[in-house]
């Protein structure tokens, strides 16, 4: 246990975090996910594991050391329901105000049809599969900078 570290990030997870740089992508993504197989197709090459939570509870864990990048419109993405890609559900809508609580305003995510996803998520850094059952808790975060003292 590390003092001020949310205990559910382990440590393959937080080297993870640690090693991406200014724009790379992570993927957090639900049990349904084909995570295994897209996850040996990314820079870090294996499957990391949030077992036993949330999409929101994995998201406010990452959130809490992960800086979003403030140079694209969207540093947060969710995957589409494929008949529906206006429709939020309530996994999407937690995540949602996990980013929002974490960058301290409203910051809307993108969104990205499935089959799209699927592609963007293969280009990831990593991909991060949680304990989440509800469909479509898939979701891309950018991982953006932290300035330097006196900034």
């Amino acid at each position: 246990m590390l003092k001020s570290i949310d205990p559910i990030l382990n440590a393959d997870v937080l080297y993870a975090l640690r090693a991406m740089g200014h724009g790379d992508d992570l993927v957090i993504c639900d049990t349904n996910f084909p995570a295994d197989s897209t996850a040996r197709q990314t820079v870090f090459g294996e499957l990391l594991r949030i077992d036993n939570v949330s999409a929101a509870r994995a998201a406010r864990a990452i959130l809490s050391v992960l800086p979003l990048d403030s140079f694209v419109e969207h540093p947060a993405l969710r995957m589409e329901m494929a008949d529906k890609p206006d429709f939020i559900p309530p996994v999407q809508a937690e995540v949602q105000s996990e980013v929002d609580a974490a960058s301290g305003r409203v910051m809307p995510m993108g969104s990205v049809e499935r089959f799209a996803f699927y592609d963007l998520a293969k280009k990831a850094y990593c991909v991060i599969q949680t304990g989440e059952r509800r469909f479509y808790g898939c979701f891309v975060l950018k991982k953006g900078v932290i300035a330097p003292d006196g900034a």
